[in-house]
């Protein structure tokens, strides 16, 4: 049986990929949960695949093209995982209350809420990469974007309950410290690729998952999965925004 750190590892790639590691190493949600250090790592992958993608359709076609086909390779790796979790997290906003809002998570569908999130998302993320592509900059934020938004959720399910009866894969499992460390690790990546800016990065992604916190705090009581795949996506979103405008 492979060591608990291969599990681990290999835990954060397959929850976080559509690599299909879990063929070949037994997994379980304590492996996910030990690995999530290994997060701002595998999002930098992500990013660095998305960034290699633009750079190189841009060479050959328009940066609005090229910035296109870099956010589908990035869905294409991650399974579309963040933006499921912002659908279904859209659509429970409109719920009228906490008890109806579990359920719309629950419910596999998309209503016009998670739709409408999902397009913003997307023409938001493509507007953003194509203005970097024209500055010359895609790599660096790509990279960075990864790696601060799959460490923003991991505070946020270590400080906040998970609201439903049954337990979630990080919620009740995610310790401070580790979270902590992702944090750190994430911010360390972000400031390596692009140290002039990677503050203002690194500040953008802490500061909306605190915000994100404090609201699903206030909302539901906490923290679902669906919650914590929201924050991701809205942070990376976020941090492609600031470098959009930095550049």
């Amino acid at each position: 049986m492979p060591g608990a750190s291969v599990r681990a590892g290999a835990g954060a790639v397959t929850f976080l990929t559509r690599v299909p590691l879990g063929r070949y190493v037994a997994l379980d949600a304590a492996d996910v949960a030990r690995g999530a250090v290994a997060f701002p790592l595998v999002g930098a992958g992500v990013g660095a695949v998305a960034g290699g993608v633009a750079l190189a359709a841009a060479q050959v076609l328009p940066d609005a093209v090229a910035a296109v086909l870099a956010i589908a390779a990035a869905t294409l790796v991650t399974g579309a995982l963040h933006l499921d979790a912002l659908a279904d997290t859209a659509d429970a906003v409109g719920a009228r209350s906490r008890k109806q809002a579990l359920e719309i998570m629950h419910d596999s569908r998309i209503g016009p809420f998670g739709g409408t999130a999902l397009a913003l998302d997307l023409l938001l993320k493509v507007s953003c990469v194509a203005a970097l592509l024209s500055a010359d900059k895609a790599l660096a934020p790509l990279v960075a974007a990864g790696a601060l938004s799959r460490a923003a959720s991991l505070p946020l399910a270590a400080a906040l309950p998970y609201p439903r009866a049954e337990g979630g894969v990080l919620s009740g499992r995610m310790s401070p410290v580790a979270a902590v460390a992702a944090a750190v690790l994430a911010a360390g990546i972000a400031l390596l690729v692009w140290w002039s800016t990677g503050v203002w990065l690194v500040v953008t992604a802490a500061a909306l998952a605190a915000l994100l916190g404090l609201w699903f705090s206030h909302w539901l009581g906490g923290a679902t999965g669906d919650c914590l795949g929201a924050a991701t996506e809205l942070c990376e979103t976020a941090v492609l925004v600031v470098a959009a405008a930095l550049v």
